[in-house]
């Protein structure tokens, strides 16, 4: 089972768009893919909420994606959250893990997503090798937010035919 996660907790954000492209990217493959946004999750302590968020879908996922957008130079504080009072050993250990930085800015979360790399290899995941920073976005989206740049498209489209094999 495939989750796409995105990583802020903004509503109507950027993140939450490329974060549904993937969904939608992966249908077209043949792929269901569990969709997971963090906005009006509460993460500041284990909940009934969260605990069926784990139960139903991150702990019998076996493939990540994270959709996370620059923060300050990282990830946003949310999902880290998230990650921090989830089960480690029953929701990330052992699991696969693809990443893609999102920013308005010139480096696409490059350093965001080497952030997130280091905590989730601490959490035993293989994460693939191909992260894909994607840069001023705003500029490639429509404005209806769809992403209509062929380049772009064709590095996701690679980078998710990598991770189906990876």
């Amino acid at each position: 089972m495939y989750t796409v996660i995105s990583g802020t907790n903004r509503n109507g954000s950027n993140t939450e768009k490329v974060a549904r492209l993937y969904v939608e990217l992966l249908a077209e493959k043949g792929i269901k893919a569990n969709y997971l946004s963090m906005v009006g999750l509460n993460v500041l302590q284990r909940n009934p909420d969260f605990d069926a968020i784990e139960r139903d879908i991150l702990i019998p996922s076996e493939k990540f994606i994270f959709i996370s957008p620059e923060y300050n130079g990282s990830i946003p504080g949310v999902l880290k959250a998230m990650i921090d009072i989830s089960d480690i050993r029953k929701v990330w250990w052992g699991k696969k893990a693809l990443l893609t930085g999102v920013s308005t800015g010139r480096a696409g979360n490059l350093r965001g997503m080497e952030d997130l790399t280091g905590i989730l290899n601490y959490l035993k995941m293989f994460v693939h090798p191909n992260k894909l920073p994607i840069s001023v976005v705003d500029k490639l989206m429509n404005i209806d937010g769809v992403i209509h740049d062929a380049s772009t498209l064709h590095a996701v489209d690679v980078q998710l035919n990598e991770f189906i094999n990876f």
